[in-house]
C-alpha cells in the first residue's frame, strides 16, 4: 500500500502538520518553553544504612554499623567481631584487583569519550563553515477570505550555492509563494537584510531560487547518492523564528514519495526522511553530511502537534540542482514526457507475481505520437528500468521522467508475455 500523509491544520493537535514553514498562528517574538520533566511528591530515599556498601571515598563505617559476629548454635561467639569490607577505598593498594578493573572500564570510558568529543568537535566545525551561507526569509502574504484581504508573516530559510555559474539562493517555494519580491526580507548571520532582486519557483518540485545582490559565502554542494541510511545529517535553519538553529541525527530513509503536503500536492517526489529536529521554519534550509556539504533542503515534517517528532523530508539535493538549473537557465522546470498513463494500483506483489520482480510500473495506455508510442511501447508492458535505475512504483517513475533532460535518448527496459525487452525512448517536453 503506499504511503500517503494528509496535512491538515497544524493548530489541532490530533492532526498533522507537513509544512514546515512558520506557521501563520505562532508569534516569532514569543516561544514558550516547559519543563519536559514531571514534578512529584516522592521523594527518593536512600535504603537503611545496613544495606548501604561502602563506596571508594566514602568515610569508614561506624561502629553502630559493624558487621553483627558469627554465633555457634549455642550461642557462643566465634572469633572478634569485625567490619565487613565490600569495597577498599585505598586506590594504592598493590594487591587490589577490584581497583585495577574499576581502573580499566574508566580507561576505556575515557576513550570512548574520545571519539563522541570528536564527533561534537567535527559537528561545531561544520555548523561554524557552512552557518554563513545560510540566510533566514520572512515572507509577507495576502490570503483573501470571504471578499477579505488577511496579511500574515511566513518564516522559513535557504541557502546560497552555486547554480549555473552563478551565486543563488535556493529555498522552498512555499516559503515565499504568495508573497511579493518587495516582501520578501533576507537576514544573514552577520546581520545584514536584504531583499532579493529575482525570484523564480517551481510548483510540481516546491524548489525556488533567489537573487540577491550581495556577496555571499557558497556552501559546498555534495551528492544524494553520497549518502546513506544511517549516516549522520545536521539540519540548520530557523524553527519557529529562531534563525541559524542547527540539529543534529540521521538519514532514516530514502525514496518518499506520494506524500499530501498541504493543500497543493507535488507532483514530483523523492523525499530523504531525516529525524534531525525539523521544525515550522526549517523549511529551505539545508540539510548537510558530515562533510559540511548540502545533500538535501528541508521540505516538511509530519507531526501531530505542528512541532518536531522525529520525522522530516527533505528534497536530495541532485533533484534540487536539477530544476534549479532549468529556473535559472530558461525561467521554469522544461519536465520530461513519456506519454504513457500508469496504473497507480499496481503493487510490488502484482509485479511479483507478473514478472517474477517487485519492481516495475503497470502501462494502462500509450498516447500516439508520444515518445512511448514511438519506442513501442503497449498497454500492458511493465516498465522495469528506465535510464539504469530499477523502477519501485508509478510514481518514481513520474519522478525519473519528469526530470530527464529534453531530447536526451533513455534507455528502458519492459517485460512483455513472459520476455524482457529493451528499447530507447527520446524524452519529450511536457507541454
Amino acid at each position: 500500500m503506499p504511503e500517503s500523509l494528509t496535512a491538515r491544520d497544524v493548530a489541532r493537535p490530533s492532526q498533522i502538520n507537513f509544512r514546515c514553514g512558520f506557521p501563520r498562528w505562532v508569534s516569532a517574538s514569543l516561544v514558550v518553553l516547559s519543563c519536559c520533566s514531571a514534578a512529584s511528591d516522592v521523594v527518593a530515599q536512600p535504603p537503611p544504612a545496613p544495606y548501604q556498601s561502602l563506596r571508594i571515598g566514602d568515610p569508614a563505617w561506624s561502629s553502630a554499623y559493624d558487621a553483627a559476629p558469627l554465633r555457634q548454635a549455642n550461642g557462643e561467639v566465634i572469633g572478634e567481631t569485625k567490619p565487613v569490607m565490600i569495597e577498599s577505598s585505598n586506590r594504592g593498594g598493590a594487591g587490589s584487583s577490584t581497583d585495577s578493573n574499576l581502573g580499566d572500564r574508566y580507561d576505556r570510558i575515557d576513550e570512548d569519550i574520545e571519539y563522541v568529543d570528536r564527533l561534537g568537535g567535527l559537528v561545531k566545525r561544520v555548523a561554524r563553515i557552512v552557518k554563513p551561507s545560510v540566510i533566514h526569509i520572512e515572507a509577507r502574504k495576502v490570503e483573501k477570505k470571504q471578499g477579505r484581504s488577511e496579511a500574515f508573516d511566513e518564516a522559513g530559510a535557504g541557502v546560497m550555492v552555486e547554480i549555473a555559474g552563478s551565486p543563488w539562493i535556493l529555498t522552498n517555494r512555499h516559503v515565499i509563494a504568495g508573497a511579493e519580491t518587495s516582501e520578501i526580507v533576507i537576514r544573514t548571520e552577520d546581520g545584514r537584510k536584504l531583499r532579493p532582486s529575482k525570484v523564480i519557483a517551481d510548483s510540481s518540485t516546491d524548489v525556488a531560487v533567489m537573487k540577491v545582490d550581495a556577496a555571499l559565502p557558497l556552501a559546498r554542494i555534495g551528492r544524494s547518492n553520497s549518502i546513506d541510511i544511517g549516516d549522520f545529517v545536521i539540519a540548520i535553519g530557523s524553527p519557529f523564528g529562531l534563525s541559524h538553529s542547527v540539529t543534529f541525527g540521521i538519514l532514516s530513509a530514502r525514496g518518499r514519495r506520494d506524500l499530501t503536503l498541504g493543500s497543493e500536492r507535488i507532483e514530483l517526489q523523492d523525499f530523504f526522511q531525516t529525524d534531525a529536529a525539523i521544525n515550522p521554519g526549517n523549511s529551505g534550509g539545508p540539510l548537510l553530511n558530515m562533510r559540511g556539504e548540502v545533500v538535501a533542503i528541508n521540505t516538511a515534517i509530519a507531526s501531530s502537534g505542528g512541532g518536531s517528532e522525529g520525522i522530516g523530508f527533505a528534497i536530495p539535493i541532485d533533484m534540487v540542482i536539477r530544476v534549479a538549473e532549468e529556473l535559472v537557465r530558461y525561467g521554469k522546470l522544461r519536465r520530461g514526457y513519456l506519454g504513457v498513463t500508469l496504473d497507480p494500483d499496481f503493487q510490488a506483489a502484482d509485479s511479483l507475481r507478473t514478472t517474477g520482480s517487485p519492481f516495475g510500473a503497470l502501462v494502462k495506455d500509450v498516447r500516439p505520437g508520444s515518445p512511448a508510442h514511438e519506442a513501442r511501447l503497449q498497454r500492458g508492458d511493465v516498465i522495469l528500468e528506465f535510464d539504469g535505475s530499477s523502477i519501485e512504483n508509478d510514481d518514481h517513475l513520474v519522478t525519473l521522467a519528469g526530470l530527464t533532460m529534453i531530447n536526451r535518448d533513455v534507455p528502458v527496459v519492459i517485460y512483455r508475455a513472459g520476455q524482457k525487452y529493451r528499447t530507447t525512448m527520446k524524452i519529450a517536453p511536457l507541454n
